[in-house]
């Protein structure tokens, strides 16, 4: 029989070691980070050292090599936890402790979240993914029969299907530009833009960075150049956000939605909407919302009963986050992707379909191998070394996509490399 002296003393053993728990994973990104005092981030890009505090945060399994962190993260331990403590709270009695306790607490996420991307917190909707913040202004904007948006075809998948269907549902008409990979330059990227607008453009679609091969975009120019001309810019920034330096400023947008499960390193399940304030009122929400609430960004959140626990969670990543600092953190991406994508450029029939000018790139790359499936690519490196990329099969370029995160180890990303160069000289 459990007494009380033994159900309370449970309880401060159970909140010692939770203690322990938090200050152990945030214990290695302020180790780290005293580490790298006074040094550049292309300094503390190479000092393993560092990455290795860093990579002590989280609970992966180091039996395989993770290399598709571009779909989705691994979430620090700190996150994890903070995830679990708001869900346990949330079934003590969830029609007070999650929408009278819990609930209210996204309103310190949305400040945080805003600060972080340089807006107001009145302008930051909190959402599941990327794709929910997008689809709120792809379905949210009145459109007429035959006006015009304009993308590339190489935008994802999930956003060229919902122009699709507003193609078969309100007439509107999709245009799509190609572009080589990588392109020559910004330049280039920003001049198809502009050749491809025409009096009934109504809609841009732009991604920051492409999911495909990681090819970075003139965002600022784009948005400037639809303004200017009474075009609606949305930006796709579902691999942006925590993955190089930028904020609002940079890019002078009115839309911009992303997810947070990517590399911020949030709990899955979470993205936000950016919407210039002078334009929430007229954007329709995805769910309908009450008319008081038509200028309210909130009115993007009316989802229905959702889980407190994971947008609550967002607070920890970026703390975890900030703790490292998006210069260094862009720095190692770098890092580890020059390492292996310079070792297989000199491999014959490899090419990179992915830029190495920092400008036009970061962590996400692309390779391709001549007259190879990437399809049957990945399944060697899986079935050999245990090692996921992530297979791409468009209709101009095929190749492997390859997205390291800060956790991955030198190790790992020379086995990629070494299990590449063994498959392409047809080693068995």
């Amino acid at each position: 029989m459990t007494t009380r002296r033994r159900f309370l003393a449970g309880l401060a053993k159970g909140a010692g070691a939770l203690a322990s728990f938090r200050a152990g994973a945030l214990d290695s990104v302020l180790a780290a980070g005293r580490s790298a005092s006074g040094r550049s981030p292309g300094e503390v890009a190479a000092d393993e050292d560092y990455w290795r505090e860093i990579q002590q945060a989280f609970t992966v399994d180091r039996s395989l090599v993770n290399l598709n962190n571009g779909g989705v993260s691994p979430s620090p331990r700190v996150v994890q936890e903070a995830m679990r403590r708001y869900l346990e709270l949330s079934n003590e009695a969830p029609v007070y402790t999650m929408w009278q306790l819990l609930e209210p607490q996204i309103e310190s996420v949305r400040r945080r979240l805003a600060s972080a991307f340089g807006c107001d917190p009145e302008e930051m909707a909190i959402t599941r993914n990327a794709s929910e913040a997008l689809e709120i202004c792809m379905l949210g904007l009145d459109l007429k029969p035959g006006d015009e948006v304009l993308t590339t075809n190489q935008d994802y998948p999930r956003m060229l299907t919902t122009w699709r269907q507003r193609e078969r549902r309100d007439g509107i008409v999709l245009k799509t530009i190609s572009f080589p990979v990588p392109p020559p330059s910004l330049g280039d990227l920003l001049e198809r833009f502009t050749k491809a607008i025409t009096p009934r453009t109504k809609v841009i679609l732009v991604c920051h960075i492409t999911n495909l091969t990681g090819q970075i975009f003139p965002v600022r120019e784009i948005c400037r150049l639809g303004r200017a001309r009474g075009i609606e810019v949305i930006v796709d920034g579902a691999h942006a956000f925590a993955h190089f330096p930028f904020t609002l400023a940079d890019l002078d947008c009115d839309y911009y939605g992303t997810s947070l499960h990517k590399w911020l390193l949030a709990p899955h399940g979470t993205g936000f909407l950016y919407v210039r304030k002078e334009k929430v009122e007229r954007l329709w929400p995805l769910m309908p919302a009450p008319a008081a609430l038509n200028a309210n960004v909130r009115k993007f959140e009316e989802i229905g009963t959702h889980p407190a626990a994971n947008h609550n969670a967002i607070a920890e990543a970026l703390t975890f986050h900030e703790g490292i600092g998006i210069e260094r953190k862009a720095a190692r991406l770098r890092y580890l992707k020059d390492r292996w994508a310079r070792r297989l450029e000199k491999v014959e029939g490899v090419k990179l379909l992915t830029s190495f000018d920092p400008a036009m790139s970061c962590g996400l790359a692309n390779v391709s191998v001549a007259d190879a499936d990437p399809v049957k690519l990945a399944a060697q490196l899986w079935d050999r070394r245990r090692i996921i990329v992530t297979p791409i099969v468009h209709d101009e370029f095929r190749g492997l996509r390859v997205t390291p995160n800060v956790y991955t180890t030198l190790a790992e990303v020379d086995a990629f490399a070494e299990e590449m160069e063994r498959i392409v000289g047809g080693a068995a």
